[in-house]
C-alpha cells in the first residue's frame, strides 16, 4: 500500500506542474502576447488557477494530511509536510468560484493597466481597481476569521508567514523615526559633491549586451532562463526555466543595469533551490522577504558597492563608450546618488523605504475598509509630500497607478520589498564576517565565495526551515534592523 505520504507527494508534484504552465503562460502575457490575446489567456489561466484549487482541496487530501502526521517521516519530509498542510489549509478556505473571478478580473486589470498608466487614465485604472479590491475583501475576510486575526494581517501571511501588523507597525515606526533625517544629512552631504550624469542616446542592443555580461558574472544560468523585456521589470518562471526581464530606457542606462541585477538575485535563487526535492512544497523559496533579500543582496550589497561597480566600469565602457562620465569615482558616485523621486523602482535605497511604508499604510487601510479607491490619489500625494516631501498631484502615471502589485490584488507583498532589504544588509553582515577579504574579492571579480555562502545558508534550504529558523542559522539573530541602518550610515556618511 502507497503511504498517505508518498500519495501527498504525487499530488503536488501535479499541481506545480500545471503551476509550471501556468507560470510561463503568464511570462508570455506581460511580455510577448500580442493583445488581442488577453482575454483567451486570462480565461486559460483561471482554468489553470481552478483545475489547482480543484486538486488541493479534493477531501483526499486532507485526509491523507491528518494520515502522514502519524507515519514516519524524516526532518525534510516533516517539513514538507508542515507546507503541505499550509498550503491546503490557504486553499480550502476559497470558494472555487471566488478563484476563478479573482484570477480573471486580476488579468483584465493587469492587461488593462498596461495601456492605461501611459494614458494617465486613472479613471479606467480606478473602475477596474474596485473590483479587484472587492475580491480582495472577501478573500481576505475568510482568511481572517479562520485565523482570527486582522483582514490586512490574513494577507499579509500570505507572502510574509508569521509577519504581523504589530510587528510590521514597529519596524516601519523605528524606521520613520530616523529616516527622514538621515535621508536629509545625505541630501546635504551630496549636494557638495556634484556628479556628472552621462547623456544618451544609449542603444538597447548595447544595453541587452552589458545585462547579459552582468548575468553571466552573476552566476546565471542561461540554459534554464532567460532575459526580456516587459512594461515591469520582474523574475518569473520556474526554477528549472526562470524568466527575468527590464525595461530599457535609451536616455539612460543604469536603471536597466541595476534591474537586471536586481532580477538576477531572484533568479539565482530559484535556480539553486534544492532540486531534489523538485515538485514539493520545501523546495520552493521560503518567503517573499526572504525572495526579495536575494535581489536586494545583488543589487544594493553587491552591486552599488564600490568594489562591484569598479569591476563592472571597464564593461560599461566597453558597452557605453569611454566619456568622462564614467571615470571611476564619478562611476560610483552616480549609481550612489540619493535623490527622492517618484518611481519606486528607480529610487535609491535610502528614500525607497518611504515609498514602501506609502504603500503599506494605504494598501492596509483599503483591505481593512477604512478607505476606499476613489481615496488612493489624495492619499498619495499627501503621504509622498510629508515622506519625499514631492508632489504628485495629478500624475497618477508616476503616482498610485505605477506598480503592478494591486492589478492583481497582491495585497500583502509591498512590505517584504523593505523587509528584504534588511535581510540582505543583515546577510551581508554575516558574509563579511564570514569572508573578510570580500570586498577585494569582489574587486578582483572572485565572485564565488559569497555565491558559496548562499547556496550553503539560504539557497540550499528551500523551505525546510520557518524564515526565523532560517535567519537565525544563517546569522545567528532573527531580523534586527540596525544592519540596515549600519549599512546606510557606512555607505553614505
Amino acid at each position: 500500500m502507497s503511504s498517505a505520504y508518498a500519495n501527498l507527494t504525487r499530488t503536488f508534484t501535479r499541481i506545480s506542474r500545471f503551476g509550471h504552465l501556468s507560470a510561463i503562460a503568464g511570462w508570455d502575457m506581460m511580455t510577448m502576447m500580442p493583445p488581442g490575446g488577453s482575454s483567451a489567456r486570462g480565461a486559460a489561466l483561471a482554468e489553470l488557477s481552478v483545475l489547482r484549487h480543484e486538486i488541493l482541496t479534493d477531501k483526499a487530501v486532507a485526509q491523507w494530511l491528518d494520515q502522514a502526521a502519524d507515519e514516519t517521516l524524516n526532518d525534510v519530509e516533516r517539513a514538507n509536510l508542515r507546507e503541505m498542510r499550509r498550503a491546503y489549509d490557504r486553499a480550502a478556505l476559497l470558494p472555487v468560484a471566488l478563484v476563478e473571478e479573482k484570477s480573471l478580473v486580476g488579468a483584465r486589470c493587469e492587461h488593462a493597466w498596461r495601456q492605461q498608466r501611459p494614458a494617465n487614465d486613472w479613471l479606467g485604472f480606478a473602475a477596474n481597481l474596485k473590483e479587484v479590491v472587492r475580491l480582495s475583501r472577501v478573500e481576505a475576510e475568510l482568511r481572517a476569521q479562520a485565523n482570527g486575526c486582522s483582514r490586512y494581517d490574513a494577507l499579509l501571511d500570505l507572502y510574509e508567514p508569521g509577519m504581523t501588523t504589530a510587528k510590521l507597525d514597529s519596524t516601519f515606526g523605528e524606521l520613520k523615526q530616523w529616516l527622514p533625517s538621515l535621508l536629509a544629512r545625505i541630501v546635504e552631504k551630496q549636494s557638495r559633491q556634484p556628479v556628472a550624469v552621462p547623456v544618451g542616446p544609449f542603444a538597447t542592443e548595447s544595453q541587452q549586451l552589458l545585462g547579459n555580461a552582468l548575468m553571466k558574472l552573476l552566476n546565471f544560468d542561461f540554459n534554464a532562463g532567460r532575459l526580456d523585456v516587459s512594461a515591469h521589470p520582474f523574475c518569473g518562471g520556474v526554477p528549472e526555466d526562470v524568466r527575468i526581464t527590464t525595461r530599457y530606457n535609451a536616455n539612460e542606462f543604469i536603471s536597466a543595469m541595476m534591474g537586471v541585477i536586481h532580477e538576477t538575485g531572484h533568479a539565482c535563487y530559484e535556480q539553486n533551490l534544492p532540486k531534489q526535492w523538485a515538485g514539493q512544497p520545501v523546495a520552493l523559496a521560503r518567503s517573499t522577504a526572504i525572495h526579495e533579500s536575494q535581489s536586494l543582496f545583488f543589487e544594493k550589497q553587491l552591486g552599488r558597492s564600490a568594489a562591484f561597480l569598479s569591476l563592472l566600469l571597464p564593461q560599461v565602457k566597453t558597452l557605453m563608450g569611454d566619456r568622462p562620465e564614467l571615470e571611476e569615482a564619478n562611476f560610483i558616485a552616480l549609481n550612489q546618488r540619493v535623490k527622492p523621486g517618484l518611481i519606486r523602482v528607480d529610487a535609491d535605497e535610502v528614500s525607497y523605504p518611504a515609498h514602501i511604508i506609502l504603500r503599506y499604510e494605504i494598501e492596509r487601510a483599503l483591505i481593512e475598509s477604512e478607505i476606499e479607491v476613489d481615496d488612493i490619489p489624495t492619499l498619495w500625494q499627501e503621504k509622498m509630500q510629508a515622506l519625499l516631501g514631492l508632489d504628485t498631484a495629478g500624475n497618477y502615471r508616476d503616482g498610485c497607478m505605477q506598480d503592478i502589485h494591486w492589478t492583481d490584488g497582491s495585497f500583502g507583498y509591498f512590505p517584504t520589498y523593505t523587509l528584504g532589504a534588511m535581510y540582505a544588509a543583515q546577510l551581508f553582515h554575516s558574509v563579511k564576517k564570514a569572508l573578510p577579504q570580500v570586498h577585494s574579492d569582489i574587486r578582483e571579480g572572485n565572485l564565488q565565495p559569497i555565491f558559496d555562502w548562499l547556496q550553503q545558508n539560504i539557497w540550499q534550504h528551500g523551505s525546510r526551515f520557518t524564515t526565523r529558523q532560517l535567519i537565525e542559522n544563517a546569522t545567528g539573530e532573527d531580523l534586527n534592523p540596525r544592519f540596515f541602518r549600519q549599512h546606510l550610515e557606512n555607505r553614505y556618511l
